[in-house]
């Protein structure tokens, strides 16, 4: 059950991102973007910055849109 929850949260997360970002990626490279986003964030930042569902939605779409800013510098 916690992997799907956490799967729900990445979809969200990257596709908050790529509302922000105005990325045209498919439903599923967000999920993909929001997961990579979401550990960056965590990775970096550690939990003593976010806790919670919310932090932890709000750290998923920092890092997701990081992730999208990297994809949109390496594609041009």
């Amino acid at each position: 059950m916690g992997l799907i929850i956490s799967l729900v949260i990445a979809g969200v997360c990257g596709w908050l991102a790529g509302m922000i970002m105005k990325s045209s990626f498919p439903w599923y490279i967000n999920v993909v973007i929001g997961l990579v986003g979401g550990a960056i964030f965590s990775f970096v930042f550690g939990s003593w910055l976010i806790s919670g569902l919310i932090g932890n939605i709000v750290g998923g779409v920092i890092g997701s849109c990081l992730v999208i800013f990297i994809i949109k510098m390496i594609k041009k």
